[in-house]
C-alpha cells in the first residue's frame, strides 16, 4: 500500500517500519502528508490555513513526521523563519510484514489506508462535480477513470505491481529527459489509476 510511488524494485523495501508507522497514525498527520503529497511543498502556516488548524499544531506534527524521514525540509525555498516541508523521495509505503504481524501494527496500517482511501474519493469526487467547469474539454479528454478485472495468482499480482512503479518511473524519467513544460502547461495529476488533474490546485 503505497502513497506514492516506491523507487525500489521490490514493494516493502522502504515500507515504513513499527516507530516510523506509528508516527504517522494521527489524523492530522495523514492530513498533512496528503497535502503536501498531492500539492506540493509548503509551510506549517499555509497548511494550517488550509486545514483549519494552527500553525503552531501544524509545526509540531510536520516536525514529527520528518523525525521518521516521511517529510523533509525544501531548503531550497526556506527563507527567513519560513521552513518549508516536501515529501521525502521515494514517497511513503505501508503493509510491511513487520507491522502487520501485531494487532497494533495492523490498526495502524488499516488508519493510515483508511485515511488515503477518504483522501482519493474526495479529490475524485471533486474532479467529477468541477473538472470539466475548472480545466475544460481537453483536459477532461485527456485524464483517465479506469477499472479492470483480472484472474492473477499471487505471483502475477505482485508482478503487476512492480512493473506498475516502474512505468511510472521509466516515464519521469522520460519527461524529465524532454525538458520542463511551461509552467502554464503543467497540472498536478493524480493517480489511483484513475489519472486526473487535481481540482483543488485551482483553489490554492
Amino acid at each position: 500500500m503505497s502513497e506514492t510511488d516506491p523507487t525500489t524494485g521490490h514493494l516493502w523495501d522502504d515500507a515504513l517500519d513499527m516507530a516510523a508507522l506509528r508516527a504517522l497514525a494521527h489524523p492530522l498527520r495523514v492530513e498533512l502528508m496528503n497535502e503536501l503529497s498531492d500539492f506540493g511543498p509548503a509551510t506549517a502556516s499555509t497548511l494550517a490555513e488550509r486545514l483549519g488548524e494552527s500553525s503552531g499544531s501544524t509545526s509540531y506534527h510536520l516536525r514529527q513526521l520528518a523525525r521518521h524521514g516521511i517529510i523533509v525540509e525544501d531548503t531550497e525555498r526556506n527563507s527567513g523563519r519560513e521552513r518549508w516541508w516536501k515529501m521525502a523521495p521515494g514517497g511513503v509505503t505501508i503493509g510491511s510484514p513487520e507491522t502487520l504481524a501485531s494487532p497494533a501494527g495492523r490498526e495502524a496500517n488499516e488508519l493510515v489506508s483508511h485515511a488515503w482511501h477518504q483522501n482519493n474519493e474526495r479529490r475524485l469526487s471533486s474532479f467529477l462535480r468541477r473538472g470539466i467547469e475548472t480545466f475544460g474539454m481537453e483536459w477532461m479528454e485527456a485524464s483517465t477513470l479506469s477499472t479492470a478485472h483480472l484472474e492473477l495468482t499471487r505471483e502475477q499480482l505482485v508482478e503487476f505491481g512492480r512493473e506498475y512503479y516502474a512505468l511510472q518511473t521509466r516515464l519521469k524519467e522520460k519527461w524529465a529527459a524532454d525538458g520542463e513544460a511551461e509552467p502554464g502547461d503543467r497540472k498536478r495529476v493524480q493517480v489511483q489509476f484513475n489519472a486526473f488533474p487535481l481540482v483543488e490546485q485551482e483553489d490554492r
